[in-house]
């Protein structure tokens, strides 16, 4: 049903903490395959890491949106959930993606979803943070949240532009507000 999409910059931690969040979804038959684009100059510590976790192993020379574009044309399944490194999901995610998947389908009229950010209650909070908590209040949400799309929505809105800055940023707003929701879920940075 999903693929999900993650690229890191060969930091085992993050990948580990997104995989480990993403083990119930594919037990529940959700996510049927991850594929983790590494574009880190020694990529071999996340290419063990697929391979113990059972992901698919990209290694790419590139930008980061060019990383997302190369994914998502080699993913396989009708959905796409693109999720940073370190991204951890709520548990609830399974039972509302499956909903939210469900809903879209049945309705015909392309919707993609947005999880809502959190920030983690360890985490020291810096200028930088509030300044994009101001940000995601003003504009919308920023590409750390994550999206869940079906591949020929993503087709037809142009995907990921490879050479564009803040890609993610980018779709996100050429999705624009009436063709995008907010999922209860949350998205926590470790």
């Amino acid at each position: 049903m999903l693929s999900v999409i993650i690229p890191t910059a060969g930091v085992e931690q993050t990948a580990v903490a997104t995989l480990s969040a993403l083990v119930p979804g594919a037990a529940a038959g959700v996510v049927s395959e991850v594929l983790l684009i590494d574009r880190s100059l020694d990529s071999s510590v996340i290419e063990r890491v697929a391979d113990v976790a059972g992901c698919h192993f990209m290694k790419f020379e590139g930008s980061h949106a060019a990383a997302l574009a190369a994914g998502a044309a080699q993913a396989r399944a009708p959905w796409l959930m693109f999720l940073p490194a370190g991204a951890v999901l709520d548990p609830g995610w399974i039972d509302e993606t499956m909903q939210f998947v469900q809903s879209v389908s049945a309705a015909g009229r392309p919707l993609a979803g947005v999880f809502r950010y959190a920030r983690s209650p360890y985490a020291a909070v810096s200028v930088r943070d509030r300044l994009r908590s101001v940000t995601r209040a003003l504009v919308g949400p920023l590409g750390d949240q994550g999206l869940l799309i079906a591949r020929d929505h993503y087709r037809q809105v142009g995907g990921y532009k490879p050479d564009a800055k803040r890609a993610e940023t980018r779709l996100l707003r050429q999705l624009g507000r009436s063709s995008r929701t907010m999922l209860r879920s949350r998205i926590v940075m470790v």
